[in-house]
């Protein structure tokens, strides 16, 4: 038997036992706030169950396999509803009479309070689930009629399609259920007060292929139990999970970056699955899938176009930002490590389910680049840059309606992917790798690629920059600080006599800089190598106390609105996806912009100093939060001047909610020190 063990009793660590009648499981617990988030795994059974205690409380099964799921939401006016931490899972199967195969889970849980009552019960996509939870709306073509008996409740039905479909049920072990024939469900506690039920899950959509514990990390690896955990959850040889329980299943962006940032740590067998994941989504033109629709999900997008309900995955090509990081990682693994130079060849000879190989599907990103980047390059105008694709709102990392503040031309795609892709572009065709899959007559201008990123970099940054006087941002900070009820004191102190010096988070439809100070700046320092001066001043304005700057007590800033008119602040709240809130992986992208800053030789030794300052600074905050380093964010409160850790998604008015497990959260495996 071989036990991982958890950290802080922050994880019911995986147990895993070998035997030839046992698979390998994991199990683990990642409690945050009044949400109790329990994963399992074994055999063909991948599960996460998620508990919401409160006055509406709210049970989620969420299965990688499909990205399917159940879920029940409940209303408990009287007193609220307790999940209590003892949950005992189990793996479920149920064989159907037409040979199909459910898998699920059993799970047996305790909890405290009630009467509650049944609001909807949901079986299909996690994505169903999600816009329901979102927006409080779904389809009716997925709901089911309970059946009620004087022990519990079963829901079931076949997927829209025909195929195997889904299992629920509840059953009361202790406490009595009442209801059906079209009246509401409810269930009540025993004498004791507290309810005792037993719960099945179970989807018929098709497992996954998990990565083997010998095919995930290497020795370098920090030996974080929660991390290591949550990673191996969401890592299948089909593609490596973005996050659970809202995004479980393939996201270009989220993929890429993770690998980059993961790369010290990462197998080649983990790394080139993530990577050969990408490459076989791309579309003809040669850009990255952002996300898939499978299962239901693509069935009932179908059904509504009118087509004929298959699941074959429909890929979203939305994002522009995705596009340019596959080139910087490819080229980072495939030339900059030493295993996967030695298994460039191979990789890229490997072929997809379509019988197209890895190498000629690169090729055609590359090609993608160079055309998309040329037109800057060739007359560096603001109107050349990359833009958000016509008529949607978002296109980078900062993907919900106005994480860019209303900005067309997001800063991290044109100051910091465009000129290093098109380097990885010149790179990777001077290798010689690509050699095979060339057309001769037409990749020619491939060789030109790194001379057009030193455009890029001389004149993109630029257009992004925002300068603050230093009485100006004085009363700016002040008036926003006052504003929003944080102490002033440390951010005032901060600020200098030079004023405050920043790049926008993007370009409006005008050309004009959207002045919100963010964390972007953190990739120019993790993929560029701009001047000292840039590179000093990049790292002390990002680590100045906020609301002069982004780092609190608790954590790296995504945005702060300060600097920006009135109206903007709102939009950029602590509340927001993309405002005033922590995600975990953009404080590892500084953190490891400012390690590779200070490996260069041409740094003055002021530069050298600020960054040290910077990376101090940024650990300790980073250590604050350590309770949520695997969530996907965070926000924050502060009393008595104090920063206090509040989980996104469970106050009123947060815009939506944050996953317990998110793939580029786990990146901090690559950085033992922290």
């Amino acid at each position: 038997m071989r036990i991982a063990r958890g950290f802080a009793g922050a994880i019911l660590a995986a147990a895993c036992v070998a035997t030839d009648a046992a698979p390998t499981s994991l199990r683990f617990s990642a409690p945050e706030g009044r949400v109790l988030n329990e994963f399992y795994r074994q055999g063909p059974v991948a599960a996460h169950l998620v508990l919401t205690s409160g006055a509406t409380p709210r049970l989620v099964v969420a299965f990688p396999a499909g990205n399917s799921g159940a879920a029940v939401w409940f209303d408990a006016p009287a007193g609220g509803l307790t999940w209590e931490s003892d949950v005992t899972l189990t793996a479920a199967h149920r064989d159907l009479p037409d040979g199909g195969v459910l898998h699920g889970v059993t799970a047996d849980l305790v909890a405290a309070g009630g009467p509650v009552t049944v609001v909807e019960a949901i079986m299909s996509s996690v994505r169903v689930l999600r816009d329901r939870q979102d927006t409080g709306k779904s389809p009716l073509e997925v709901r089911a009629t309970p059946q009620v008996s004087d022990h519990g409740v079963t829901w079931q039905r076949r997927r829209l399609d025909g195929a195997s479909g889904y299992a629920l049920s509840i059953d009361v072990l202790s406490g009595a259920i009442a209801g059906g024939a079209g009246r509401s469900i409810r269930f009540s506690p025993g004498t004791d007060g507290r309810l005792r039920l037993r719960v099945t899950a179970l989807t018929g959509d098709a497992p996954l292929t998990p990565l083997d514990e010998d095919q995930l990390l290497t020795t370098a690896a920090a030996p974080d139990g929660r991390l290591r955990a949550m990673l191996a959850f969401l890592s299948y040889e089909e593609k490596l999970l973005a996050g659970s329980w809202r995004f479980n299943t393939y996201f270009g962006r989220d993929t890429l970056m993770s690998l980059r940032l993961l790369a010290p740590a990462l197998q080649p067998h983990a790394f080139e699955a993530g990577l050969g994941a990408v490459l076989t989504r791309l579309n003809a033109a040669g850009e990255v899938a952002h996300e898939e629709s499978i299962g239901e999900y693509a069935i009932l997008q179908r059904l509504q176009q009118g087509r004929a309900p298959t699941d074959t995955a429909l890929n979203d090509y939305r994002m522009i930002d995705d596009d340019f990081m596959l080139p910087v990682v490819a080229a980072h693994y495939l030339l900059d490590r030493a295993t996967g130079r030695a298994r460039a060849a191979a990789f890229l000879g490997r072929r997809t389910g379509s019988g197209e190989t890895h190498g000629a599907a690169l090729l055609r990103n590359l090609r993608f680049i160079l055309a998309a980047a040329t037109p800057f390059a060739r007359d560096p105008d603001w109107r050349h840059l990359v833009a958000l694709k016509p008529g949607e709102v978002a296109g980078n990392w900062r993907d919900s309606e106005r994480g860019l503040g209303g900005g067309r031309y997001p800063y991290d795609v044109n100051g910091v992917f465009a000129p290093a892709a098109l380097t990885a572009v010149g790179r990777l065709y001077a290798s010689g790798l690509l050699q095979p899959y060339l057309d001769p007559a037409s990749d020619r201008a491939l060789a030109e690629a790194e001379a057009l990123a030193q455009v890029w970099l001389r004149e993109a940054p630029r257009l992004f920059d925002v300068a603050v006087p230093a009485r100006a941002a004085l009363a700016e900070v002040e008036a926003y600080a006052r504003r929003i009820g944080v102490d002033r004191s440390p951010a005032l102190a901060a600020l200098g006599s030079d004023g405050v010096h920043f790049r926008a988070v993007a370009l409006d439809a005008q050309g004009r800089p959207v002045p919100i100070l963010n964390s972007d700046e953190g990739f120019a320092l993790l993929f560029l190598d701009a001047a000292p001066a840039e590179v000093q001043r990049a790292a002390a304005t990002l680590t100045r106390p906020f609301p002069a700057g982004l780092l609190t007590d608790v954590g790296l800033l995504v945005a702060n609105p300060a600097y920006a008119a009135d109206e903007l602040e709102p939009l950029f709240d602590r509340d927001r996806y993309h405002g005033t809130v922590i995600w975990s992986w953009q404080q590892a992208v500084l953190a490891t912009g400012i390690d590779r800053q200070l490996g260069r030789e041409d740094l003055t030794t002021s530069a050298r100093e600020t960054l040290r300052q910077a990376r101090s600074h940024l650990q300790v905050a980073i250590a604050a939060a350590d309770a949520l380093r695997g969530s996907e964010l965070w926000s924050w409160s502060q009393v008595g001047g104090r920063y206090r850790v509040e989980p996104f998604g469970q106050r009123q008015g947060d815009e939506t909610e944050s996953n317990a497990a998110q793939l580029w959260s786990t990146v901090r495996l690559a950085r033992p020190a922290d």
